[in-house]
């Protein structure tokens, strides 16, 4: 697993109060790359982190929001800020690591319990990862797209910016993003990355 600087031992954390101590695991995420792009030759130095990722994520979600009066904003925003939570101990896994999904599952499961465990809404945002990982809730489906969705955004800079093909991203998004209006900006995208 690729970052940008090794984590911190635990044992320099022992001492922290709980928060500190979570924000300091967490923040492991702005030092994580996201691996499927320096598998497809984006450089170090140009390659998004897992915490750069959420941004985009929580950044489509409070621009689309408006448009999806029918979702629990704040539920929606939390989803996009915790989705991907638990690769801060677990790694950022592709599917190229052939990892089985239960596997993964488990490991971020154990990731994301590390780090909220002593907080005091810990098991709130727990079970909010667990939601969002079931994919059962209209919000869930909502960010779970947006997350296909940002990916396929990146993509498309990526391309400009390193004249590279990233199509597999692309497709990996289409099948996910289903809901019309997302649909739609995929498909715009897409038409501008052909023109």
């Amino acid at each position: 697993m690729q970052r940008k600087h090794p984590p911190l031992n635990a044992a320099d954390m022992r001492d922290l109060p709980p928060l500190v101590r979570a924000y300091v695991q967490a923040a492991q995420l702005k030092q994580l790359y996201r691996q499927g792009w320096l598998r497809r030759d984006v450089p170090p130095n140009l390659a998004e982190s897992v915490a750069e990722h959420t941004f985009g994520v929580a950044l489509l979600a409070l621009f689309l929001l408006p448009q999806f009066p029918h979702l629990d904003a704040q539920t929606v925003l939390s989803m996009a800020l915790i989705h991907d939570l638990g690769e801060a101990i677990a790694g950022d896994f592709t599917p190229e690591d052939a990892i089985h999904p239960d596997d993964k599952h488990h490991r971020e499961a154990d990731g994301v319990r590390a780090i909220v465990r002593n907080l005091p809404n810990g098991a709130a945002l727990l079970d909010m990862w667990e939601r969002y990982e079931r994919n059962d809730t209209p919000e869930a489906q909502f960010v779970r797209q947006l997350d296909r969705l940002e990916m396929a955004l990146q993509a498309f800079v990526y391309e400009r910016l390193l004249h590279l093909d990233l199509h597999e991203f692309y497709q990996s998004a289409a099948g996910v993003v289903e809901d019309e209006s997302l649909r739609a900006l995929l498909e715009t995208l897409l038409a501008h990355r052909n023109a």
